[in-house]
């Protein structure tokens, strides 16, 4: 989107390095809105994050150990990232933002959210994994191939081609290879999802919006219901013509959704 500039900056975290995108309006104090990617990584730049940025402070911390973050030695489980999230947060001095998580950041998301309920002004959650499916499992990573798994997140395949390209380059494919080696390391038994999680989340009080693609393949839609039944003040919508990534697949959708949500403030 034109008139929306990035920034690129590394920070300290967890005794590692981690890489932080942000945008947004320059003329007016805007409300931070923290976007957690996918457990693919994530792009540089998307037409959904650019969306957000033209309302919104928007930061897009790439998680420890994955796309262009380092990998913190000693990490062995999802809430250890969102434990890393909240110090940085608190070291960038951002009280009370909006976290919008996509899919495996739907999950460390609702972790922050759990830790430090009375510090967030809005939840929305994308196809997020966290909470195991009553029906139906969560798509497995350690037996479906880079590309394949990528391409399970679309409900369009002409939209991969358009994203990724028809066929990944040797750095993307090398980029999802590092962000699978991490999943393995801090989610992987109980696979993609939190045993405690769902029993935390009844101290978030703050508005929480769960959405769906209507043709997720990687996150089972009895998750969302969960999520909804989980958390105290929360609604689900479902986008049509989208799969697990809708960010990606129907981002203009997902703007306005989380646009109308949030609000202008």
């Amino acid at each position: 989107m034109a008139g929306v500039d990035w920034t690129d900056s590394t920070v300290e975290a967890g005794g590692a390095k981690l890489h932080l995108k942000r945008a947004g309006p320059t003329a007016k104090k805007a409300r931070s809105v923290v976007v957690l990617h996918h457990e693919t990584g994530t792009l540089d730049r998307l037409p959904f994050y650019d969306a957000l940025a033209a309302h919104y402070d928007v930061l897009v911390p790439h998680h420890p150990g994955y796309s262009r973050s380092e990998r913190p030695a000693w990490m062995r489980s999802v809430r250890d990232i969102a434990v890393v999230h909240r110090g940085l947060l608190s070291d960038l001095k951002i009280k009370d933002a909006a976290l919008v998580g996509l899919g495996f950041g739907g999950w460390i998301a609702a972790e922050m959210a759990s830790m430090a309920p009375a510090d967030l002004s809005h939840l929305v959650l994308v196809g997020a994994m966290g909470i195991k499916p009553p029906e139906g499992d969560i798509l497995d990573l350690a037996i479906t191939g880079y590309i394949d798994y990528a391409r399970a997140g679309f409900h369009d395949q002409k939209v991969f081609d358009r994203v990724y390209g028809a066929e990944p380059s040797i750095d993307q494919l090398e980029m999802w290879d590092v962000c699978r080696e991490m999943s393995f390391r801090i989610a992987w038994k109980p696979y993609m999802y939190s045993q405690t999680l769902p029993h935390l989340l009844g101290a978030v009080r703050a508005p929480a919006l769960v959405v769906w693609g209507d043709d997720d393949r990687v996150v089972p839609r009895s998750a969302a219901a969960r999520y909804v039944e989980a958390l105290p003040n929360a609604r689900l919508e479902i986008v049509k013509a989208s799969g697990h990534c809708v960010d990606m697949e129907q981002p203009e959708a997902l703007a306005k959704l989380v646009t109308n949500f949030i609000g202008q403030g």
